[in-house]
């Protein structure tokens, strides 16, 4: 079953840093790939960042050199450290799951947790 629990949202000024969690059923952690998407009001969510079982990590233009994906095996866990964060940054940051694919970040996202909210300001 996959269970995806986000955690680590929460209101920063800008430049701020925030590191958000996922803790994942087994299940869910062995999926081929898993990564963030994020979806701001009235806009459509969109997938910012994902990691391969090799742990190589791929990210949307609008984060990269900002934000770091990684896993912890020992914890079923996955986590986004957001660094120089931006007002435009401000969405409902979400984890998911999902299967290798040849397109964007590599990862077509199936499943996703709650999300965590992340709110800038300027």
């Amino acid at each position: 079953q996959v269970q995806l629990v986000e955690s680590g949202g929460g209101s920063v000024q800008a430049g701020g840093s925030l590191r958000l969690s996922c803790a994942a059923s087994k299940y869910a952690y062995s999926s081929a790939c898993m990564g963030w998407s994020r979806e701001a009001p009235g806009k459509e969510r969109e997938g910012i960042a994902a990691v391969d079982s090799e742990r190589r990590g791929t990210y949307a233009d609008s984060v990269k050199g900002r934000f770091t994906i990684s896993k912890d095996n020992t914890k079923n866990t996955l986590y986004l450290q957001m660094n120089d964060l931006k007002p435009e940054d401000t969405a409902m940051y979400y984890c998911a799951t999902g299967r290798p694919t040849f397109y964007g970040l590599g990862c077509r996202f199936g499943a996703w947790g709650q999300g965590t909210q992340v709110t800038v300001s300027s």
